[in-house]
């Protein structure tokens, strides 16, 4: 699909600027990357971290409100949109040890973080391996991969839907999760801007209400990942998993206070089974009429929610 948006006006320097809370788009070189973040608003310091296939602006939607209380961190991860895609370090630890080296560059000594997808695989990892920075943590519809990932299997099975599409009490197949390991092929198939084709399909399939990731936002994702390396550098995220599960059972249960959102036609449902064995103070939160994307088809109830968890 040819975009009529203007390229500025999808640049992040542009986006942070349309955003109210007096937000502006950063870089900083830590731990031997480029991270961009934008950064708003006053108080007690809130990241926000990512998920496939999207960029910061996912928050876009809740970023304003939340600045009126805290000081708002959307962090761009190892890879994603306006960070540098080295060829290595996509392990969660790792990307952990990236918002550490941020937090400290930025002079803070602990910080709160509500990590979405990826971005609360990274959360976790943060928590699991420097409490001592940690205040909170939240972690928007997908937990850190453990050993029960091992048993996804390649062919779907009878209660699983083959198109992924969101129903309450149905389990998706992950198929993405395969194809994302595969080596050279997506960044082919994926390119010239066929991305746009993929995102649209995920969206389609994994939000309750489609639209609420409207137009705008979905050409910010198709431009951010329009590159060969963008592409091989979002696919690192999953192909590091079996290193994830590794570190995980060294882990001990994470002792920050740790929120857990869920959508009702989502991941609610494995959420509140999974995550008391996770953490020693954890709070499980469905997210009525909402699928995987939380703070897009949600961002009141995501706002209400952190609001409340935080104060």
């Amino acid at each position: 699909m040819t975009s009529t948006t203007a390229p500025e006006t999808l640049s992040d320097e542009a986006l942070a600027a349309a955003l109210e809370g007096g937000f502006r788009s950063r870089v900083a070189e830590v731990n031997d990357v480029r991270l961009h973040y934008v950064d708003g608003g006053a108080g007690a310091p809130l990241l926000l971290l990512g998920g496939w296939p999207q960029t910061w602006w996912q928050w876009n939607k809740v970023m304003p409100a939340l600045a009126r209380r805290y000081r708002v961190i959307a962090v761009d991860l190892r890879g994603m949109g306006g960070s540098s895609k080295p060829a290595a370090g996509y392990d969660k630890k790792t990307m952990a040890a990236d918002i550490h080296a941020l937090i400290t560059h930025l002079g803070l000594e602990s910080v709160s973080i509500a990590g979405h997808d990826i971005g609360a695989m990274v959360a976790y990892a943060y928590a699991a391996n420097y409490p001592e920075a940690t205040d909170k943590i939240a972690l928007l519809d997908v937990p850190h991969p453990d050993a029960g990932w091992q048993q996804f299997g390649l062919l779907p099975e009878s209660d699983q839907h083959v198109d992924s599409v969101i129903e309450s009490g149905a389990r998706s197949y992950l198929w993405w999760f395969a194809f994302n390991q595969v080596q050279d092929l997506p960044e082919l198939l994926l390119g010239d801007g066929r991305i746009r084709l993929l995102i649209d399909w995920l969206f389609t399939r994994q939000a309750k209400d489609p639209n609420t990731i409207d137009e705008h936002s979905r050409r910010v994702y198709a431009r951010a990942y329009a590159t060969p390396d963008a592409i091989r550098a979002g696919n690192g995220w999953y192909r590091t998993f079996g290193q994830d599960i590794t570190d995980e059972q060294d882990y001990d249960r994470v002792t920050a206070p740790l929120l857990a959102l869920g959508g009702d036609e989502s991941n609610y449902e494995y959420l509140r089974n999974l995550m008391p064995t996770k953490g020693t103070d954890v709070r499980v939160v469905e997210i009525a009429g909402c699928g995987h994307y939380i703070p897009e088809e949600q961002p009141a109830a995501v706002i209400e929610a952190l609001v409340e968890f935080l104060d």
